[in-house]
């Protein structure tokens, strides 16, 4: 049975990176104050940075870097700079969500190792080559996965000689990671940005639940750590970069126990259920068991669980020193010779030369007076794992000398340990410069279901319909477009499901993820580029087109004028009418009030201030749309600058769905909804 190498913890600032270190972690990962998924939390600059790899290194733990945010163009370079930056003092990798940025690392600066970010949204095994080729060595994994799923992604990792890394505890997210606007829409803070407000855990309501219907347990997968292990997980990971230090070396240690099958003493294992807790953890993810079980909050009761007294027990894990790291020892004391002390760590040989012994007058040294002297490793990250000396007969060494000695001698491994500098000449400039203006602006029209189609379509190019809906006897003659859902359950249910489209004259393919990307590219389908791959960069644009993309839609979180400005290799387009998804979910938020069975796959969600917002079931999952749709049809002088805008209907009906693309061709306010928003794309966002 394969054993795994690494418990992953989080450290949000420095006296986080210690306990997580001291309780049993065998990697942390960590941000820098720019570009990091968690930028409300401590983090670190570049002198804390290279101060923490030192740290680390000296006690054998691997440190990796966030750089795991949506990147906008003008911050690319910056970006660079920073992991150039972190590679050359001895970063073990870095965890990064931006496509284009992983094209620019990977060919300037090879040696890097890159791990694609949860916020990639790969949960499926046809996303690997494509981030293979990126150079990706590492993936996360998708916390809404099943057992089924992980293994079969776990399986092709291992064939293309890739790893991958799991979450098994911490705060769960009712959004998949890397689909969320929640917060950029309702507050201007944007999740794939690094500055999610979190409003997910505010009140909102379906009918029959609880009234925080979109609050999830944290998740747990710490009782299946064996399966986790037997299945070829290269890193268990603990989510709590804004987390205390407490609750980092109680989950840390938990997770160590579980690896190491070592058992919990109970007034510990109290103490880690009560450090965090929204009314108990869930599995419901893994164990496919979801539904009401997987909703809750954070009570009062769990607050007052987590008093002094349990802080306290906690605390003593990472009081002291974690002596973790084995080493060999030996001393030879000859006569007429020095006193010489050896250590090694298995990498690195030292010797420390000393005083020429005394004759002895009272009592001559012996070997058990130098093995309990250079086994005082109190206070250092070391422990002796054998301890050897070669003495001559007659001999006095004080034992004040030996353990100076010791110390020096360790203060100089610590040193070699955390030296991790490396040289890197690597340089990389912007190489688009100008933007290209399309010739003329084609209308994609997306509709929810076929009866909803208007009677004039002569002005739209294409049409676009969900996957999970049956196709009807007769079409409209148009290019006809299959939209995917941004979760896929099965790849093979999905291939067949698209070759029957395939037979039905459907040509174009609209993709929200790689793996939807790559199986409809081996069906010979065109492939458009969705919201949901979050392309806000010209190197992200050149990323997708390199991979078969021939239609590129732009992030919904991108501002307009930087999103005229970017240079594309193939027509690029906006999502320009409709209720944007807020959320892609895999647990449906009306599971938390009825049984699918007693669902008509259509529902809303009502916030705080009595704002209703859909629901689409998608049947892999559920789309939480916004409660207003985006109108842009009167800002002619901006969408001339596209090669296609995305129309997308949901509750309209026949006339409003024919009135909206009407203004649209006569770029006016005209027939505009009452209420309308224009979304991202004229807001600051941070």
């Amino acid at each position: 049975m394969p054993t795994l190498t690494e418990v992953l913890s989080p450290a949000g600032s420095r006296e986080a990176l210690e306990a997580a270190v001291r309780a049993g972690a065998d990697a942390v990962y960590l941000g820098a104050k720019s570009f990091s998924a968690r930028r409300n939390a401590d983090n670190f600059d570049l002198e804390e940075l290279r101060d923490a790899i030192s740290y680390c290194h000296t006690r054998g733990v691997k440190v990796y870097l966030t750089l795991n945010i949506m990147l906008k163009e003008d911050e690319l370079q910056a970006a660079f700079n920073l992991a150039k930056a972190v590679y050359t003092a001895g970063i073990d990798g870095i965890i990064i969500a931006d496509l284009g940025l992983c094209r620019i690392l990977r060919d300037n600066i090879p040696q890097l190792k890159l791990h694609g970010s949860t916020q990639m949204t790969v949960h499926s095994p046809s996303a690997l080559p494509y981030l293979k080729e990126l150079g990706l060595t590492r993936v996360v994994a998708a916390r809404e996965m099943s057992e089924k799923q992980l293994r079969a992604l776990c399986l092709a990792a291992k064939e293309l000689d890739m790893e991958i890394e799991v979450f098994v505890h911490g705060a769960l997210c009712m959004c998949v990671s890397g689909q969320c606007l929640l917060s950029s829409v309702l507050g201007a803070r944007s999740g794939n940005r690094g500055l999610c407000a979190g409003p997910c855990r505010l009140p909102f309501k379906v009918s029959g639940g609880t009234g925080y219907d979109l609050s999830l347990k944290d998740l747990s997968l710490i009782p299946h750590i064996e399966k986790l292990k037997e299945m070829g997980v290269a890193s268990l990971k603990i989510e709590g970069r804004m987390k205390r230090p407490e609750y980092v070396a109680a989950a840390t240690y938990r997770v160590r126990a579980a690896v190491d099958n070592n058992n919990v003493p109970p007034e510990l294992s109290y103490a880690f259920e009560s450090v965090f807790s929204r009314s108990g953890f869930t599995d419901g993810y893994f164990t496919e068991n979801l539904g009401a079980e997987m909703f809750g909050i954070r009570t009062k009761e769990d607050v007052l669980a987590a008093d002094n007294k349990t802080f306290g027990v906690i605390h003593n894990l990472y009081r002291k020193e974690r002596q973790s790291v084995g080493i060999n020892l030996s001393a030879e004391i000859k006569r007429d010779n020095p006193v010489i002390i050896k250590v090694s760590d298995g990498k690195h040989n030292l010797i420390m030369v000393g005083d020429i012994p005394q004759e002895a007058t009272k009592r001559a040294v012996t070997y058990d007076d130098i093995k309990k002297a250079l086994a005082k490793c109190g206070g250092t990250p070391y422990f002796a794992k054998s301890i050897e000396a070669d003495i001559d007969e007659g001999l006095f060494v004080s034992a004040s000398a030996l353990n100076d000695m010791r110390r020096q001698i360790l203060e100089e491994l610590n040193i070699l340990r955390g030296a991790s500098q490396r040289e890197c000449e690597a340089v990389w400039e912007e190489k688009f410069h100008s933007q290209n203006l399309p010739q003329d602006t084609k209308i994609i029209a997306r509709f929810r279901n076929y009866n909803d189609l208007p009677h004039n379509l002569e002005a739209v190019w294409g049409l676009a319909f969900p996957l999970e809906e049956p196709i009807p006897e007769k079409l409209p003659e148009k290019e006809l477009i299959v939209d995917i859902p941004r979760w896929i359950d099965n790849e093979n249910n999905l291939a067949e499901k698209l070759k029957a489209f395939k037979d039905r004259g459907f040509t174009y393919a609209y993709c929200g993820n790689l793996a939807a990307m790559k199986i409809a590219k081996e069906l010979r389908f065109n492939v458009i580029a969705g919201v949901g791959l979050n392309i806000c960069n010209n190197e992200s644009l050149q990323t997708v087109y390199d991979f078969g993309a021939r239609m590129l839609t732009l992030s919904a979180e991108i501002q307009m004028e930087d999103a005229k400005a970017l240079y594309s290799p193939a027509p690029k387009g906006i999502f320009a009418y409709g209720r944007i998804p807020l959320m892609v979910t895999k647990n449906c938020p009306l599971k938390n009030g009825r049984e699918c069975k007693d669902c008509d796959r259509n529902g809303t969600i009502i916030d705080r201030k009595n704002i209703d917002f859909p629901i689409e079931c998608r049947k892999t999952s559920c789309e939480v749309l916004n409660s207003t749709p985006l109108f842009l049809a009167d800002k002619k002088s901006d969408l001339t600058n596209f090669d296609f805008l995305l129309l997308w209907f949901t509750d309209e009906d026949k006339i409003q769905s024919q009135n909206i693309i009407d203004t649209y061709i006569n770029k006016s306010r005209g027939n505009s909804p009452e209420s309308f928003t224009r979304g991202l794309y004229y807001k600051n966002l941070l």
